[in-house]
């Protein structure tokens, strides 16, 4: 019996947490969900079209939970409690006291507290099962909302709403708001940084850094000179100082340092902070603005560099690619004709598939188009060597230091 109070209860808790997760959750990422075409996201697009039905369902849920654990908690308290009380008016007295703190506790405000920080989250883990018990319980739904319906307007002349109101943002309505191609576009671009926004702290920092085999360094033995040299040659705001190896780096140089007229790199080397590679770009970005930082070495759970990201690759994360004036002098997506293409090979997969409608095999192992390469060709390609890809060739064209740097894809 005591088995069936905590589970009861349990089950209280939790449809009491969905209750508030129904209203907390995000409508924008509701909608960005939606537009995936995923089974869990026409699951919550039809919880919201049968808005009203579910609450019901689900509060039906609660309080016959909540019911059966009151009557079995009270035959456990009758079995324990009696030989303590003289009257039934203070074992009575107690009851109500107890259930009054485990309904307010348990019941209400702690599932309330937690599912309402994270109800995206917590709707995508339990969409499933939720929805197997709304389907079994609706009728009861309907016929409660059916009788609450006539009973009102009967007694009190009210008309209940088939459906809850609520505000809900439709990207789809936002996007055919303006009458003019241009109003429309930018508000594409809009609902864009907005997804991406929101994707920020799902995105890891391996996904947008610069890999360690394109990382600009000087070592820390180098002259003024050779660094100015560096400067120049890359064009770049900040070079990185290492002392024998990449693995191990000891800061960063600005260019503006060096109008001082510095002697040495060690009068002018700044501090750079190590991140991890499992570390989301939202916290980077946080860390970022928190420290007055734009850079920071990525490395891997040995210790070893694995990349380095800037402010900028963190801001390219939501915008977009961001171009300078010496971003134009490298070509990195070319198309040749209807069906070739040119492309640097760290390019992202999905970046391509979406600027040219392209259906190139997208996956969790890799995300450049180097990477898709090597994932199915199982072998660094020379110059040269065609790799085949379903329907896909790729003619490796450049090579760098056991990199893939450019190929050409042809779909013909």
């Amino acid at each position: 019996m005591i088995l069936i109070s905590v589970l009861m209860l349990s089950l209280s808790a939790f449809f009491s947490g969905v209750e508030i997760a129904f209203f907390s959750i995000d409508k924008v990422k509701l909608e960005i969900d939606k537009n995936k075409e995923t089974y869990k996201s026409r699951i919550l697009n039809y919880f919201f079209e049968n808005n009203l039905e579910f609450i019901t369902t689900i509060l039906f849920l609660k309080y016959i939970a909540l019911v059966l654990c009151c009557v079995s908690t009270n035959i456990v308290l009758n079995a324990y409690l009696n030989d303590y009380f003289q009257s039934l008016y203070y074992l009575l007295f107690f009851k109500i006291f107890l259930f009054t703190i485990i309904v307010l506790l348990i019941v209400e405000l702690l599932p309330k507290s937690v599912f309402k920080f994270y109800p995206n989250k917590i709707f995508n883990f339990f969409c499933v099962p939720i929805w197997i018990l709304f389907f079994f319980l609706r009728p009861i739904a309907v016929f409660g909302l059916f009788f609450s319906k006539y009973f009102l307007r009967f007694f009190f002349k009210y008309k209940l709403d088939d459906k809850l109101e609520k505000t809900n943002l439709n990207l789809d309505k936002y996007y055919s708001t303006s009458k003019s191609s241009k109003n429309i576009e930018d508000k594409r671009v809009e609902a864009e940084m907005i997804k991406n926004v929101l994707d920020l702290s799902e995105k890891k920092l391996r996904d947008c850094m610069i890999p360690r085999t394109e990382i600009v360094a000087v070592e820390n033995t180098a002259s003024i000179n050779e660094l100015k040299e560096k400067f120049i040659e890359t064009k770049f705001s900040k070079i990185l100082v290492y002392k024998i190896t990449i693995d191990n780096v000891i800061g960063y140089i600005h260019s503006s340092d060096l109008f001082k007229g510095p002697k040495t790199i060690k009068s002018v080397l700044l501090p750079i902070p190590f991140v991890p590679e499992s570390m989301s770009v939202k916290d980077l970005l946080t860390q970022f603005i928190d420290t007055n930082k734009g850079i920071a070495i990525v490395v891997d759970e040995f210790g070893g560099t694995s990349g380095m990201v800037t402010i900028e690759d963190v801001t390219e994360e939501i915008v977009g690619e961001i171009e300078d004036e010496y971003d134009l002098e490298t070509i990195t997506d070319e198309q040749l004709s209807k069906d070739k293409f040119k492309f640097l090979a760290r390019l992202d997969v999905d970046v391509v598939n979406k600027k040219y409608s392209l259906n190139l095999p997208e996956s969790e192992e890799y995300k450049t188009i180097a990477g898709l390469i090597l994932h199915y060709n199982e072998d660094i390609p020379s110059v040269g060597q065609v790799v085949k890809i379903e329907n896909l060739r790729f003619t490796i064209l450049d090579v760098k230091e056991n990199a893939i740097n450019e190929v050409q894809l042809d779909m013909s």
